[in-house]
């Protein structure tokens, strides 16, 4: 955060995330997609990739396959939890209740921004 405001990095375009479809992302260069984004009504939305029901389990079980069958549900392919995509919940699986870590994202004229403290200009700053 600089003088109070979240601090924007920049992650992809809008069009290389489809609408109805999700993607997988390395914001911090760790070498395996440390987050992922869904685009669903025009919004985009943005999460850690771990699911919470076993320690940090990575969601998806091949690359970007974040979404169940339906594209309706983000789905943990180790667990089968299946979370909601607006409120980010778990709604059916071993872990009904518990929440995705969100990651706050932010469509500017066509790019998408990550905002706060999972960008990697935020953490160069702290």
């Amino acid at each position: 955060m600089t003088g109070g405001q979240p601090v924007p990095d920049p992650l992809c375009a809008l069009d290389e995330i489809a609408e109805g479809a999700a993607r997988g992302f390395d914001p911090l260069g760790q070498g395996r997609d440390t987050m992922f984004a869904v685009r669903k009504g025009g919004r985009v939305y943005g999460w850690r990739n771990f699911c919470p029901h076993y320690g940090h389990e990575q969601m998806a079980w091949t690359k970007d396959a974040f979404l169940g069958h339906d594209g309706a549900r983000i789905v943990c392919g180790a667990h089968g939890a299946a979370y909601e995509i607006e409120s980010r919940v778990c709604v059916a699986g071993p872990c009904v209740g518990k929440a995705l870590v969100a990651v706050p994202l932010e469509i500017r004229a066509g790019p998408v921004f990550i905002i706060g403290p999972y960008s990697r200009r935020a953490r160069k700053l702290a």
